[in-house]
């Protein structure tokens, strides 16, 4: 009697581990949702009890440690192009949904660059390097390219370009003046960690194609986590997280 009484007592202690383990959950995210998304961790940590990790870089590259492998349960990225990628590899397990669209800003540190929104301002003298996310890995890249296009500046401006691994590299570059100016999210520069910071305008919407912003479920996530995975994805579209999105200035339906 003893002796079984020890078993189920480890099988329980073992549940209660494991329960344990369960309740904690890693989502990779593209490096513009870096602030909203540390306001939206806390938020649901706070209903949920749920642990969240979170690991940021580029949406490509995320994108890749995923397809090698990385066992990330939940993708929150810049765009729907690399989610949708890895539903179609399997890596995911349903169509990405886009929970929010973002807004291209363009930034400087330097109080004596006046910003235009025609960007302009980019080929002036007085600008010798301009920062933006690799457009082959990051959204945020590829929207600053198409803005450069649209104002018909970017084959006078383009031997000026400095690119960040991820928008979270660029803004160092912003912020270090390493850059004279520079492409980022509206997200960064509302954060209370940037505000008067510097200075920026909101880059014309109809000058890049439209941010869309998804998110998916991977299949690690399904296979090790499935319930606080599922639990975080419906919190990232609902009126709660909304409310949090727009602050930060996303668009949000």
């Amino acid at each position: 009697m003893k002796k079984l009484s020890s078993i189920i007592f480890f099988v329980l202690m073992f549940a209660t581990i494991t329960s344990s383990a369960q309740k904690k959950l890693t989502v990779a995210a593209a490096a513009n949702v870096q602030f909203v998304l540390n306001e939206l961790k806390k938020d649901f940590e706070g209903f949920s009890k749920i642990n969240v990790d979170i690991i940021l870089n580029s949406s490509g590259k995320i994108t890749a440690q995923i397809k090698q492998g990385a066992p990330y349960d939940v993708f929150v990225s810049a765009d729907m192009k690399y989610p949708e990628e890895l539903y179609k590899s399997g890596a995911a397990v349903e169509s990405p949904k886009v929970y929010a669209n973002g807004v291209l800003v363009l930034w400087t540190i330097r109080k004596d660059i006046k910003l235009s929104n025609d960007l302009k301002i980019l080929a002036s003298g007085a600008v010798k390097k301009i920062a933006i996310a690799n457009p082959q890995t990051a959204p945020y890249g590829v929207a600053a390219v198409d803005a450069m296009n649209f104002y018909k500046v970017y084959d006078v401006v383009k031997n000026k370009l400095v690119y960040g691994e991820s928008i979270a590299q660029t803004n160092q570059y912003i912020l270090s003046q390493s850059a004279d100016i520079g492409f980022t999210a509206k997200s960064i520069v509302l954060a209370d960690e940037m505000k008067n910071k510097g200075t920026w305008i909101g880059i014309d919407s109809n000058s890049y194609k439209p941010i869309q912003q998804g998110a998916v479920i991977l299949k690690h996530g399904i296979q090790t986590n499935k319930e606080a995975a599922e639990k975080f994805c419906n919190y990232l579209y609902s009126e709660r997280a909304k409310k949090i999105l727009k602050k930060y200035g996303y668009i949000v339906d």
